[in-house]
């Protein structure tokens, strides 16, 4: 009928613009979004052509240890605490959480203490790193080892490598710390049998020079 608004009409509002006409456009932005993001997704899993693609196979890795220099072949995806304990047999620091909270897998690597677990044996090329092995030579300890002997700072043992680690890196860098600050420097470390008490202590004596001793057969 003539004069009759139609339907479309009658929803839009003062511009002429009507819902309808809203929804066909945000659906048409919508599609081209995802077409246009789906083609960068395509271009970005496309590598670089001067990019050096690793893995997934075995490759050459080279580790500086202790001192000593390691090659062997492994996935890119093998951590640093893996290689040292199934492949070097470098068995000291434990494996608990695996997901770099606990502190058990402590190592120190370029001075920094690390969570081994959390680091690829591939990103730890050209870093000198340490491990709790080294702090023995199989007769006398190392004198924060020592300490934790002494202040008797471990039960079950699987927490006490990390913690010596930490605890090692951390006096190294502050060999005269107050009681606030050795509990911030090793709050990065959990114990689960709560010997928290003898740890401290432990890093006390430590701090002290505490000489170390025979150890025990």
């Amino acid at each position: 009928m003539k004069g009759k608004k139609s339907k479309h009409n009658q929803t839009a509002g003062k511009n002429g613009f009507s819902r309808r006409d809203f929804l066909r456009g945000a659906s048409v932005a919508v599609s081209s979004g995802v077409l246009v993001g789906g083609a960068a997704a395509k271009g970005m899993a496309k590598p670089a052509p001067d990019t050096e693609v690793l893995g997934p196979g075995e490759v050459p890795i080279t580790l500086e240890i202790n001192g000593v220099s390691y090659t062997r072949h492994l996935e890119p995806r093998v951590t640093l605490l893996d290689a040292c304990r199934n492949v070097l047999d470098l068995t000291g620091s434990k494996r608990v959480c695996d997901r770099g909270t606990c502190g058990a897998c402590t190592m120190i690597m370029d001075e920094k203490a690390i969570y081994a677990c959390s680091y690829l044996a591939i990103e730890a090329q050209g870093h000198k790193i340490t491990t709790i092995e080294s702090l023995s030579d199989g007769e006398h300890l190392d004198p924060v080892m020592n300490a934790f002997w002494n202040n008797d700072a471990q039960q079950c043992g699987f927490c006490t490598p990390g913690f010596v680690m930490a605890c090692k890196a951390f006096l190294d860098k502050n060999p005269h710390p107050s009681h606030e600050e050795v509990k911030e420097g090793l709050s990065g470390n959990f114990c689960r049998c709560g010997t928290y008490h003898g740890l401290k202590e432990a890093a006390y004596e430590a701090h002290r020079g505490a000489a170390a001793k025979p150890a025990k057969a």
